[in-house]
């Protein structure tokens, strides 16, 4: 499944899952450098394959989500990286739900869908052949990896044959109207936010001192600055007048094209942040963190916030449509599917290190 629909695999996962009454929980920690080193034992033979998910022309066994479990987590290890809990948790949620919706898929495959998924499968492996240099080069590389080429071509066959069922079912007609009304009702997805045009200064003592002590205090340069910045001195020569000062240090930037978003970044302090954001072209505002530390702002440029037009996002409207027939006919696969969750196999495989 390409990266747009990675996120729809879920989907399927969760409606079963949501079924069974309550959700996955995290696996336990296991120590991924001891699995890569050793080689990948098939997890049939060392548990019982019991039946994970069953529904219309769908089995998913334990084995199944073991073995690629194993594989990909051995395959992160050789390559320096770790799975931890969290990403194994939605690691095997995404196994499970693209087995069951591939399986689904396959189920109403025709011929013609059957054809072009082993055509598909054929030219990736032809193509990882020139990857990797020579037939044995490749069959050395799947062997590391835990998987057979015929392995490896039957998942991949599988996974192409859903994508061409996807793809014939899903032929549909956008007409004009389709794509405006989608517009019309979602119009917060082409929200474009005010813009800022901002210069920050920022003033810092250069020595420690004890808390309280007025005499290290940098609110008098902070507000001498301030007044400076009032005046419209530009912040070349206000940084030029500051170099040398044995009281503070002082720096400054200017900032363009400052959403809120990127501006909370800069200002976590709330009440700061609405400061800067109420301030109009040509005003200026002190913002005090403590005796040590200040920013001052002054505002260049503000553009108001809008929507973007119709006509400049025709096409990501059109896509925005369609993604949404898209989650709708998932869903529509999976309740067909009467998918039913062994949640004692489940519980069981949650617990088992993978």
């Amino acid at each position: 499944m390409d990266t747009s629909r990675k996120s729809l695999v879920l989907l399927v996962v969760a409606a079963a899952l949501a079924a069974a009454g309550r959700p996955a929980r995290a696996a336990d920690t296991t120590n991924d450098t001891a699995a890569a080193a050793k080689p990948l034992a098939k997890p049939s033979d060392v548990f019982s394959d019991k039946v994970i998910a069953r529904g219309k022309g769908v089995e998913v066994k334990r084995s199944q989500l073991d073995e690629e479990v194993i594989r990909i987590k051995a395959n992160a290890s050789r390559n320096g990286q770790t799975v931890g809990p969290e990403q194994t948790t939605m690691l095997e949620q995404q196994i499970l739900g693209q087995a069951i919706l591939v399986q689904i898929l396959n189920g109403k495959s025709t011929d013609a869908d059957k054809a072009e998924g082993k055509s598909q499968a054929d030219k990736k492996l032809e193509e990882g052949k020139k990857q990797f240099g020579s037939d044995e080069a490749l069959d050395r590389q799947l062997k590391a990896a835990g998987v057979t080429r015929a392995e490896l071509l039957k998942q991949w066959t599988e996974a192409a044959t859903a994508e061409s069922v996807l793809k014939r079912e899903l032929k549909v007609s956008v007409t004009d109207e389709d794509v405006k009304k989608f517009y019309d009702d979602n119009r917060d997805l082409f929200r474009v936010p005010p813009s800022y045009t901002l210069e920050l200064i920022t003033v810092q003592t250069r020595r420690q001192a004890p808390a309280g002590d007025k005499k290290a205090s940098i609110q008098p340069t902070a507000r001498r600055i301030l007044s400076q910045l009032k005046t419209g001195k530009a912040l070349s020569e206000l940084l030029k007048d500051q170099t040398g000062s044995d009281d503070a240090k002082v720096s400054g930037q200017r900032l363009e094209n400052m959403n809120p978003d990127r501006m909370s970044e800069l200002f976590p302090d709330e009440q700061q942040l609405q400061t800067v954001l109420a301030l109009a072209p040509g005003e200026t505002a002190l913002l005090a963190d403590s005796d040590t530390q200040a920013k001052l702002v002054r505002c260049l440029g503000k553009a108001p916030g809008g929507y973007r037009p119709f006509e400049t996002v025709q096409p990501q409207v059109k896509e925005g449509w369609l993604r949404e027939r898209y989650d709708q006919h998932i869903k529509d696969l999976a309740a067909r599917a009467q998918i039913g969750i062994n949640q004692e196999v489940i519980d069981t495989y949650w617990k088992t290190p993978s």
